[in-house]
């Protein structure tokens, strides 16, 4: 019989209950993001962020960002190098650009998706939120 401290017990059952987790990144469903405290934009799509340092759009869109895109991105969207780091997204009107098209959209190359498209998951308002919030932690 060997005999464990309990801290290397609570470690392996810990480690144990988790396992189920380690599956999980792949099968992701978007969250929904309420963005009832914003004004609304309507169905026409913008070009450009009309949220822009609005601190209530950058609330939401941190939470926003944290349950759709860090996954991928990164917290604070401080990527791992799995995905672009979206802190070096140019400012203004050139990133709302890049970063609409390609949130809308996502991206594929040769068949495979590095990125779902999110038109018609996420609405327009929490996009511009996002957008909003990653403006917030832009780094040159």
């Amino acid at each position: 019989m060997i005999l464990r401290a309990p801290h290397q017990l609570l470690l392996a059952a810990l480690l144990c209950a988790n396992a189920p987790l380690a599956g999980a990144h792949g099968d992701v469903v978007p969250q929904a993001v309420d963005v009832s405290g914003l004004p609304s934009l309507g169905e026409e799509w913008l070009d450009t962020n009309p949220y822009r340092q609005n601190p209530a759009a950058i609330r939401i869109g941190d939470s926003a960002f944290n349950q759709n895109c860090a996954r991928c991105h990164g917290l604070g969207a401080v990527s791992g190098g799995i995905a672009p780091d979206l802190r070096y997204l140019p400012l203004e009107d050139e990133g709302d650009e890049i970063f609409l098209n390609r949130i809308r959209h996502g991206a594929s190359r040769d068949g495979r998706v590095f990125m779902p498209p999110f038109e018609g998951i996420l609405q327009q308002e929490a996009m511009w939120a996002i957008r909003a919030w990653l403006e917030s932690v832009h780094e040159e």
